[in-house]
């Protein structure tokens, strides 16, 4: 038994140790959007011009963002780039064979990747939010670019007008008697379109509308689930009282 605990706490360290010198990005929160309807309307046009290039949506049509306030008119005119029928599905513009010789993969469907990507790190919102933040020039990669969060990712940093370029800065920090590098910031190359701060919202509403598309009827369900709970309660209530009256008698 003592071998199996020394084991495990030994494997525990290993772990720790590997994701210390890693020096990858802890999981920042996302903000919450999903009851924000100028913010889900913002993120879905981010999508449909950063994103759905590369990237298709093929579970969501573009008439069901009429739920977050958008006319027919208003998809038809700001937001079909792809196809000109409010009724399809999101699909990407590029073409597969394109993408897999360029990327080395096909891009994944986003339909459910908020949804998909949660683990102990936080929610997959939380995941989306810090990986479309943590993207750095590297020229040692085919894209020129690099994330903190994913490392090796084929992906390019589409947003990058809009944050500017950045670079991580690491200290050399001393632990256990082992130098390792430990990342402490971010260094701006050059300024982007937005401001930090700006950007960071723009991600959050992108991030808010992926979470979104993921299950569009998320509102509702908690809505209705609210109202259920109420009743049960109620008739709870109601059926104790009686109960009581019914034997209070036989009592």
């Amino acid at each position: 038994m003592k071998k199996l605990i020394l084991a495990l706490i030994t494997a525990a360290g290993l772990v720790a140790g590997a994701q210390a010198n890693t020096g990858g990005a802890v999981w920042d929160k996302a903000p919450a959007r999903a009851n924000d309807l100028a913010a889900l309307q913002n993120g879905a046009k981010l999508f449909v011009n950063y994103c759905l290039n590369c990237h298709s949506a093929a579970f969501m049509r573009f008439n069901r963002l009429k739920d977050i306030g958008l006319t027919d008119q208003q998809i038809k005119d700001n937001l079909l780039f792809t196809t000109d029928k409010v009724g399809e599905t999101m699909q990407a513009a590029i073409d597969p064979k394109q993408a897999k010789v360029w990327f080395g993969a096909n891009p994944p469907d986003l339909t459910v990747i908020a949804r998909s990507r949660s683990s102990a790190g936080g929610s997959g919102a939380d995941y989306l939010y810090t990986y479309m933040r943590t993207f750095y020039r590297d020229d040692t990669k085919a894209t020129g670019w690099n994330n903190l969060t994913f490392p090796n990712v084929a992906m390019p940093h589409v947003l990058w007008e809009l944050q500017g370029e950045r670079k991580p800065v690491y200290a050399e920090q001393e632990e256990g008697g082992h130098k390792m590098e430990v990342f402490k910031g971010w260094q701006q190359v050059t300024p982007g379109t937005m401001t930090p701060l700006q950007y960071d919202q723009a991600v959050g509403d992108l991030v808010g509308y992926l979470q979104w598309m993921g299950e569009p009827a998320h509102n509702t369900r908690v809505r209705i689930g609210v109202w259920v709970l109420i009743f049960l309660l109620l008739l709870t209530f109601v059926s104790w009282r009686l109960n009581a009256a019914y034997w209070k008698d036989v009592k």
